[in-house]
């Protein structure tokens, strides 16, 4: 287990133990379909990049139950984009 799961405070910053696997279990499958990375850590494993990117407050779970940033990207200059759905 990744010792950043360990911690109370991943848990307390997406809402419950219950909200942050919901989290990791649809950002990966966003990646697994070809999702970009919205961290910069060449070599490490998805889950790792899932994790540093809750730390980071790159990604969350709006209240629909969709992941979500509030990075900007090339499609828009900022507000949120639903990162569960396929790029076009």
């Amino acid at each position: 287990m990744l010792d950043e799961l360990k911690e109370e405070s991943i848990v307390n910053k997406v809402g419950g133990r219950f909200k942050l696997s919901t989290l990791i279990q649809k950002r990966m499958i966003a990646l697994n379909q070809g999702a970009r990375a919205l961290v910069d850590m060449r070599g490490a494993d998805k889950m790792t990049l899932v994790i540093q990117e809750i730390i980071q407050d790159k990604i969350f779970l709006d209240l629909s139950g969709n992941v979500q940033t509030s990075e900007p990207t090339e499609e828009m200059e900022g507000g949120t984009v639903d990162l569960t759905q396929p790029s076009e």
